[in-house]
């Protein structure tokens, strides 16, 4: 691939560059808050890959509306829109590559799991691929638009240049906020009853931990892009992400790393065990400190590193697995979690998509074992999580891949807005705190569709 490179000025908010795309179809923006390496915003991908179903669709922007319909797996027509062999393994991102997710019902099918239940609008995969990309380089600070220099034409090229200078579009709306109440599918009583359910599938051996989440939903009005620029504001995370989809928009603030894959070294980090964040310093501190020490949520975060040690088992190397960090305190804008870190060596044969469906969806949003616990939150939550707990994924033209876990993370189609929150429980899971672990991680997504947030 022959690179075209222009240098930009180093923002200091990478929000800035992506703005003059954000109402663009397709307009992505993955966005560390300067906390992780790279920002990436990308548009106008050439060709996209959506599945509904069994059904999925590539079409190509600007062309026909559909280019072919297939009941292939996605994995393998994802595999046929990247280059192969892959390029030669880089430092940096690079144009020609796919972004987009990876929803949870997107399994459904493996698991045999039912195909029903309440729907969201979203495809259960929607992926573009980008000629054209700019990059924000935290560790170096600097910006620059990259592009594939056979993919763009020189009047599409100075077009992106000038779309960069020109002013920003205004809508005339205000940030996206809610028009009444904010409704959960599972009120307390429903939540009790299906906390009740979980307790007896552990008893009787049938799982050992069950990730179960609430939906929330809300009539709203407003912009999505203004309110995505709130949340990062008052709360920055570090797998965030601005998708603005032809379905509607998709706003991540998820603090959770799924799989990384760079030079055939892969890596996880699963989050388990959350406290809230206190307002004064020494009670936040104490309640920290009271996470790091608890048996519960080390018993409840080891139960994940090792599904997740045999999910990578699958695809790498035997005998590289390692567990290279257990239980690391993390903080965050409203909570504290309990991280582990694990590596491996991806084995010849196996390649980022491979790795992908092998681990797919990740086993902190699912529970243990993964299967049957799949099953039993189909039984137990009303409606299905859509893109939900799936995976938001960078697959490069190298091979390389980056991919969050979609949690904290709000749907936005029309006048109707999602948002979920949910938490493992397990044996000696109490009722009151698991409901409250709920709403503490729904607390952000609900200020802000109140209005009610303040920036930090």
């Amino acid at each position: 691939m022959r690179l075209r490179i222009q240098p930009l000025d180093y923002p200091e908010d990478a929000a800035d560059l992506f703005a003059p795309f954000a109402a663009e179809p397709w307009a992505v923006f993955l966005d560390s808050a300067g906390q992780d390496r790279f920002d990436i915003i990308a548009a106008r991908p050439s060709l996209t890959l959506t599945t509904w179903g069994r059904i999925s669709q590539i079409s190509q922007l600007g062309g026909p509306a559909v280019v072919r319909e297939s009941r292939d797996s996605p994995f393998e027509l994802l595999r046929s829109c990247l280059p192969r062999p892959p390029l030669e393994p880089g430092e940096l991102p690079l144009p020609g590559c796919l972004i987009g997710y990876f929803g949870y019902d997107l399994a459904r099918p493996l698991m045999g799991l039912p195909e029903g239940g309440s729907g969201h609008g979203f495809p259960d995969l929607a992926f573009g691929r980008y000629d054209w990309l700019i990059l924000v380089d935290h560790q170096q600070r600097r910006a620059e638009l990259r592009g594939h220099a056979q993919a763009l034409s020189e009047a599409q090229w100075q077009g992106l240049l000038r779309q960069l200078q020109g002013p920003l579009a205004r809508t005339g709306d205000g940030p996206l906020r809610a028009l009444g109440q904010i409704q959960a599918n599972l009120d307390e009583t429903g939540y009790a009853q299906a906390f009740a359910a979980v307790q007896g599938y552990i008893r009787e051996g049938d799982c050992y931990q069950i990730n179960l989440a609430r939906r929330f939903q809300a009539q709203v009005r407003g912009d999505a892009w203004l309110a995505y620029k709130q949340l990062r504001g008052c709360s920055p995370a570090p797998f965030g992400a601005y998708l603005n989809l032809p379905w509607g928009q998709l706003l991540s603030n998820s603090p959770e790393a799924f799989l990384r894959l760079r030079a055939n070294r892969v890596s996880t980090s699963p989050i388990k065990g959350t406290r809230p964040r206190r307002a004064e310093a020494e009670q936040d501190r104490a309640a920290l400190a009271e996470l790091e020490a608890s048996a519960k949520d080390r018993a409840e975060n080891l139960m994940i590193v090792d599904l997740l040690r045999n999910d990578l088992g699958r695809s790498c190397a035997f005998g590289s697995i390692r567990v290279d960090r257990l239980f690391r305190p993390a903080s965050f804008a409203n909570v504290h979690h309990l991280v582990s870190d694990i590596s491996g060596r991806l084995r010849p044969g196996e390649d980022a998509l491979s790795l992908m469906a092998n681990c797919f969806p990740g086993g902190s949003i699912t529970g243990a074992p993964k299967r049957r616990a799949m099953q039993i939150i189909a039984q137990l939550e009303p409606a299905r999580r859509g893109p939900y707990c799936g995976s938001l994924a960078y697959l490069g033209p190298d091979g390389s891949m980056t991919s969050n876990i979609l949690i904290r993370s709000l749907l936005r189609q029309g006048e109707q807005a999602w948002f979920w929150a949910g938490g493992g429980l397990v044996a000696d899971s109490l009722l009151a705190d698991e409901l409250a672990e709920t709403e503490q991680k729904a607390s952000i997504l609900k200020r802000l569709l109140l209005g009610e947030l303040q920036p930090g």
